[in-house]
């Protein structure tokens, strides 16, 4: 359930309050007693706790002290976190609707805090007969956030939707979400927000000879689809569009290069990049955001199937380069080769492609941040490179040196699809690169797309990643000019 973001100029006495305070010297008076007082001085002083909470029977009230760091970036994450914290013990008490008393004045931290709140009350449910753990809180109040208009949270809560919506679809077993499914959801989705979606079937994509997402899809019984989805406002601030690129392998067994059992658990995730493609835009068109972009989305499985690619085969891409497949697992490069060299037709200003694509960049990075190369975008890539720090969406940034390509090149095609082991992120993101010829950003998002284990507001399993940090590059592109 996702709880909207209000704001509110009255609480009542009987309502969940949480109180956000840089100390407890900032405590508002007549909120407490003098027992009250006594206790949570305690709690923060001895036991060194910065959330405290207190029962009053009737409702509790939530103590929160802002961790004094001196990165800003740091001390919204912790609020985040905070406010996750704070909303799993609202629902462990079933309550609906809580307060959050902004009584200094700190606009920044307190949304910090409810979008952590938010954003953590996310569940996937769909499956569940047993729903006994479901989230209750509904709604987050804020009182009185006296400077800001209502437009950061009708901002806060189209986003925090489309997280929402965006972990669903990652969510979905493959035995729903095909690659035709996720293109109908897609539809779905552009009918709510008012952009333009166009499908691709398989016929279409043989007459634009895109050889990278056929020769994936050959092993599979069910057909690719490409998608686009395109907000193209008359008050756009850009002619030329920027374009998300999403890799959209809805389940990846590794085709005849078969994944171990263990490594395949959790290849509905594949997708991940398609869906933040496909959101970020959603949530730039329900913002009415007047930046002109496109989200391509190239869809498949990637199964050993009779008519599967096998090591060996060359293939014929988009643009009419050839690619020695070496490694049937290294297929994701290969439809994203060919929406690349599609968006050429586009001209774009800048194109970013988002994929579950190595594991050289989970083992180099983690969960904690996404890898991230540029070729003709240095001053976009630090841009974007600030709001992933913002937003706790962190880009680490690797190079993109000539010498890198040297190591896919091929004796019997113009490139291998895999470099010789080392630097495989790098060389996955030079093969990319090759059919490009536009400012280009490519982020691999392998590490913080899907965990294992719950991570503060994060929760477990698809976590949405990179529809914040988009959404947030695209509004401070409006504010920049």
């Amino acid at each position: 359930m996702l709880p909207k973001i209000t704001l509110t100029d009255r609480s009542q006495q009987i309502e969940h309050l949480a109180l956000v305070v840089s100390s407890l010297k900032a405590l508002p008076d007549g909120v407490f007693t003098a027992s009250e007082l006594r206790f949570i001085r305690q709690q923060h002083k001895e036991l060194k706790k910065d959330i405290i909470p207190y029962n009053r029977l009737e409702n509790w009230i939530y103590v929160y002290v802002i961790k004094e760091e001196k990165s800003a970036h740091k001390r919204m994450e912790e609020c985040r976190k905070a406010g996750q914290k704070v909303g799993a013990m609202l629902n462990s008490q079933k309550s609906e609707k809580v307060v959050i008393f902004d009584h200094e004045d700190n606009p920044t931290e307190t949304l910090a805090f409810a979008e952590g709140m938010a954003l953590g009350n996310y569940q996937f449910l769909k499956y569940k007969s047993d729903q006994e753990k479901k989230n209750t809180l509904k709604k987050i109040a804020i009182l009185p956030f006296p400077h800001f208009t209502i437009s950061p949270f009708e901002y806060l809560n189209i986003v925090n939707e489309a997280v929402f919506k965006c972990r669903d679809l990652i969510n979905e077993p493959a035995s729903y979400l095909t690659a035709t499914v996720f293109a109908k959801e897609i539809e779905k989705l552009g009918k709510d927000c008012g952009a333009k979606v166009e499908v691709m079937n398989k016929k279409k994509l043989e007459a634009l000879q895109m050889g990278g997402i056929l020769g994936v899809n050959k092993g599979s019984h069910e057909p690719p689809t490409f998608t686009v989805m395109e907000w193209k406002p008359t008050d756009a601030v850009n002619k030329k569009p920027v374009i998300f690129v999403g890799k959209g392998i809805v389940f990846d067994s590794g085709g005849m290069n078969l994944k171990p059992g263990e490594s395949m658990l959790n290849m509905k995730d594949d997708m991940s990049g398609a869906a933040a493609a496909a959101l970020a835009v959603y949530a730039i068109a329900k913002a009415k955001l007047p930046v002109y972009v496109v989200a391509l989305m190239p869809a498949t499985d990637n199964r050993p199937g009779t008519k599967a690619m096998v090591p060996g085969d060359i293939l014929k891409m988009h643009n009419g380069m050839t690619v020695e497949v070496l490694n049937t697992d290294a297929e994701g490069r290969l439809i994203l080769a060919d929406a690349l060299s599609f968006a050429r037709k586009y001209k774009p200003e800048l194109v970013i492609d988002m994929a579950t694509l190595t594991g050289a960049a989970v083992r180099a990075i983690g969960k904690f941040a996404c890898a991230g190369m540029e070729v003709r975008a240095a001053e976009e890539m630090l841009e974007l490179t600030e709001s992933g720090f913002s937003i706790n969406e962190r880009i680490v940034e690797l190079p993109m040196w000539d010498e890198y390509g040297e190591l896919i090149k091929s004796e019997l095609a113009d490139m291998k699809n895999i470099g010789p082991g080392d630097a495989g992120t790098i060389t996955a993101g030079k093969f990319l690169e090759k059919f490009t010829d536009y400012p280009y950003i490519h982020l691999d998002i392998a590490g913080p797309a899907f965990l294992d284990k719950p991570d503060s507001y994060r929760g477990i399993g698809g976590t949405g990643f990179g529809v914040r940090l988009l959404f947030d590059y695209v509004f401070k592109k409006v504010v920049r000019g």
